[in-house]
């Protein structure tokens, strides 16, 4: 469907990237990846006919779209860029009209079919509903979405979006990538995205490019260009990479260039019990404070189990989303014991993890002091029909101290030596 061939683009005869290729099929969606200033919005603007390329060739379906009129472009190619600001109070129904323009004649005017046609990307774009709004008055996420409609209103077969969860939060960027993920498998598109963020785009993209230093760094699948080696090569940074344990996808964590704190200064040693990412700040609280720290049962890939591992913590392990072992719980019972004192996050608590609460009775009957965080409170994070309630309750009856939060805990700790 569309096609570059060893593209050499740049401004002013001075090159920005040096033979491209890339090439993207009906229902294929492509992410290009790569740091600040590798060429990404250069690449969209030589695809979408706005930049003519030093050297090389652009073909949508075999023909160079630079040989082409640029309404018949218009009609098979559509692009949301990065910069979507409007400054008059359109309407978002004439905005998405707008999309019919190359239907158009130079003086034409909308007919019932392009009105139809609008209304129809309008639906699919869930965007109905703010048609008579203006379009400065509309969220990050919703205009975004406008333009969308727009783009399609167009009735491309080609998808061009720079950076289109630029500046919105989580929420709005995974509601953009499903939509647009959506749109290319139903309408058989072929959809080119540029994104800065590597876990979307791993978790999103069939294929990925990715640019640095005026090339093309690598090209593939998730797996194969969302590497460790080749994220250190191309954004000069280390990470961890790993496997999602839902979609078997890669996704990176990011390592932090700080020194890792310095050793343990006081003589209580501390054992956190959590799950879920309920230990991530506590970790790094307790570390800060001077204290001996070890993990327990946290599964790999958990955010838990990726902190501890970054800080180089002992910690007790099980593969992901999987219930807690007899060796595990084994050997979590045995570092609590070891312990001064057994902390127990505000985690939820389902079958494969009660024995987490289990270790911490076991480390209370030897003697052990044993701090409970009960935020939230433990009815709305029990999904074991009550028993989490009564084992917290049993240990609190043993003299284990409930804790209102993290910092009640913080509180507590920082008066031991």
């Amino acid at each position: 469907m569309l096609e570059a061939l060893t593209l050499t683009i740049g401004y002013a005869e001075e090159p920005v990237l040096r033979e491209v290729s890339l090439s993207v099929e009906r229902g294929r969606f492509v992410g290009v990846v790569g740091p600040n200033g590798s060429g990404k919005t250069t690449l969209v603007r030589a695809l979408s006919r706005v930049l003519p390329p030093l050297d090389g060739r652009v073909l949508l379906d075999g023909i160079d779209i630079y040989q082409m009129r640029a309404d018949a472009v218009a009609r098979r190619l559509a692009v949301v860029s990065q910069d979507n600001a409007v400054y008059f109070e359109f309407p978002v129904r004439e905005v998405v009209l707008m999309g019919r323009a190359p239907y158009l004649s130079r003086f034409g005017i909308e007919r019932p079919r392009d009105y139809e046609i609008a209304g129809e990307c309008m639906e699919l774009t869930h965007t109905t509903m703010l048609a008579d709004r203006p379009i400065t008055a509309l969220s990050g996420g919703e205009r975004q979405r406008c333009m969308i409609a727009r783009a399609l209103a167009q009735r491309p077969d080609v998808l061009l979006l720079d950076e289109p969860t630029a500046h919105l939060d989580i929420n709005h960027q995974i509601e953009i990538l499903d939509l647009t993920r959506s749109l290319t498998a139903e309408r058989g598109l072929a959809t080119v995205v540029v994104m800065h963020d590597l876990n979307l785009a791993s978790q999103y993209c069939d294929h990925m490019v990715m640019l640095a230093r005026g090339r093309v760094f690598a090209s593939g699948t998730p797996a194969e260009v969302v590497t460790e080696e080749r994220i250190r090569a191309a954004y000069g940074t280390d990470v961890q990479v790993r496997r999602h344990p839902a979609t078997g996808r890669p996704y990176v964590t990011l390592l932090s260039r700080l020194p890792i704190p310095a050793p343990a200064t006081r003589k209580t040693k501390v054992h956190l019990i959590c799950g879920a990412g309920t230990g991530v700040q506590l970790m790094r609280r307790l570390r800060e404070l001077g204290f001996a720290l070890s993990v327990g049962v946290v599964n790999v890939a958990d955010s838990d189990q990726v902190e501890a591992e970054a800080m180089d913590l002992q910690r007790v392990e099980e593969a992901p989303f999987s219930p807690i072992s007899d060796e595990a719980h084994q050997r979590n019972s045995d570092l609590a014991r070891s312990a001064d004192v057994v902390v127990v996050t505000g985690m939820p608590f389902g079958r494969g993890n009660l024995r987490n609460l289990q270790a911490a009775g076991r480390a209370l009957g030897t003697g052990r002091q044993v701090l409970l965080i009960d935020d939230p409170p433990i009815p709305g994070r029990d999904f074991t029909d009550g028993e989490a309630i009564a084992l917290q309750a049993q240990l609190v009856n043993a003299g284990a101290e409930l804790c209102g939060d993290e910092a009640g805990v913080v509180a507590r700790l920082e008066r031991m030596r």
